[in-house]
């Protein structure tokens, strides 16, 4: 096994998702995402605290920027006009790395109850985070947890999309698909009139 080799935290997520899409979530071991990783145990839990953390990775920084692009919207943006430019912002740090992982990803989440608890807690998460750049922007509570919802739910869409293997072939960045899902959502509302 080589002593170092570079990005052992993506190398660590590819192979959980493989090892989870292979054999199933339940089945698959610290150990053995190691092992698939060409790792060590050790090197794992330097980047983990358990298999489940693997599912949240990148979660703080994803936090992060969608509140940031919400805190640098225009003084005079809407809540919605806010958290579109909180998508831009989160959706533009995706790379085709992020593209790839999509469909285990998801494939992992739909198979097991337990990593479908945590994807929920994971978008809980990102929703708090919306909601509390929107109240720092002088949003009502009520206003900002209903925008930065439409947000969670718009950004899980685009993503869900931008990785479908079917859109392979069709060019675009994940914010060109964020975008399209959060005017989509809008509109949707609207009809709830």
């Amino acid at each position: 096994m080589p002593r170092w080799k570079p990005d052992a935290r993506d190398r660590l997520v590819e192979a959980a998702l493989d090892l989870f899409t292979e054999q199933g979530y339940d089945e698959t071991t610290v150990a053995q995402i190691a092992e698939r990783a060409e790792l060590t145990r050790s090197t794992f839990f330097r980047h983990f605290s358990d298999k489940r953390e693997l599912l949240s990775a990148g979660q703080e920084m994803l936090s992060g920027l969608l509140a940031e692009g919400i805190r640098e919207a225009p003084a005079e943006a809407t809540p919605l006009e806010a958290v579109a430019a909180g998508l831009a912002r989160a959706s533009g740090a995706m790379t085709d790395f992020n593209r790839g992982l999509g469909p285990r990803l998801h494939a992992a989440i739909d198979a097991n109850e337990e990593l479908r608890a945590r994807n929920a807690m994971k978008s809980i998460g990102l929703a708090a985070a919306m909601a509390d750049a929107l109240r720092a922007r002088g949003v009502s509570d009520t206003a900002a947890q209903v925008a930065a919802e439409l947000g969670v739910l718009a950004f899980g869409l685009g993503y869900r999309r931008w990785s479908d293997p079917a859109h392979d072939d069709t060019p675009g960045e994940l914010a060109t698909y964020a975008a399209a899902a959060f005017t989509e959502l809008r509109a949707a509302a609207a009809e709830l009139r």
